[in-house]
């Protein structure tokens, strides 16, 4: 009885431990994604941005987090496809707002930035 007792208590562990990980790999999984760890004054600082150029960057970073947090929840197929339109989406209006060294500068940053969450291939 001992024996059954310990072996259920045994695999009872080994799931929970499961579960467990896979938790915390979907925590970290949705982390990458968001992208309002950005510093945006930071920013704002590296690239030089004028004030009227910090609010107009800011309502696009804003707007970027959502549609990247929008992937993260995605299944996972359509997932890298939402990245991509999400950061071409991103560039695209960033183009319009900042000069071309602040530009090249800010896709050089963002590149770095999915690259060290791993959502850049």
């Amino acid at each position: 009885m001992k024996k059954i007792v310990l072996l259920v208590v045994a695999m009872f562990s080994m799931t929970m431990s499961y579960a467990e990980n896979e938790n915390n790999n979907a925590v970290q999984a949705v982390q990458s994604y968001d992208m309002t760890t950005i510093n945006l004054r930071k920013l704002a600082v590296t690239l030089g941005l004028t004030k009227d150029q910090s609010e107009v960057v800011s309502d696009i970073h804003r707007n970027f987090c959502n549609e990247m947090m929008v992937a993260a929840y995605a299944d996972a197929e359509s997932r890298e496809a939402l990245v991509e339109k999400a950061v071409n989406k991103d560039m695209r209006y960033m183009h319009h707002v900042l000069s071309h060294k602040q530009y090249n500068n800010y896709v050089k940053l963002l590149n770095i930035t999915l690259e060290n969450r791993g959502l850049k291939k």
